[in-house]
């Protein structure tokens, strides 16, 4: 049993900021579960190129406001409260926030809990 409260994440090696973002990283690929959860804070006014060429990624929303654009046809996904998006298909992607969207992420390989976009909005492998 694994029991992880955000308080002992924060201020810590597994609270990442990425410039538009911070990820809080509750469960990682130590942990053995397959996956990884992450608490993740999209900055207001932020728009960031994602495209997750090595993990697919369920997105849930919990507060705040924003929009996912889709590169490969340019359609824009309004994200609100309780929207939850999923990137089953490695979609290269941008997201936008309107305000602070507090987001649930569930990465599949799991993130080992460092990582940070490349210059294409890629999250490496973890070899190890």
């Amino acid at each position: 049993m694994k029991v992880v409260k955000l308080e002992d994440v924060l201020g810590t090696e597994h609270e990442v900021d990425g410039g538009n973002w911070i990820s809080r990283r509750l469960i990682m690929k130590k942990h053995g579960m397959g996956y990884s959860v992450n608490d993740t804070i999209i900055k207001a006014g932020t728009e960031t190129h994602i495209w997750y060429k090595n993990h697919l990624e369920a997105v849930y929303c919990i507060e705040g406001e924003g929009e996912v654009v889709t590169l490969s046809d340019n359609k824009v996904w309004p994200i609100t409260k309780d929207t939850l998006y999923a990137l089953d298909e490695h979609d290269e992607h941008l997201l936008r926030a309107k305000e602070d969207m507090r987001m649930i992420c569930v990465f599949n390989p799991p993130l080992s809990g460092k990582e940070v976009h490349d210059e294409n909005g890629v999250y490496p492998v973890d070899e190890d």
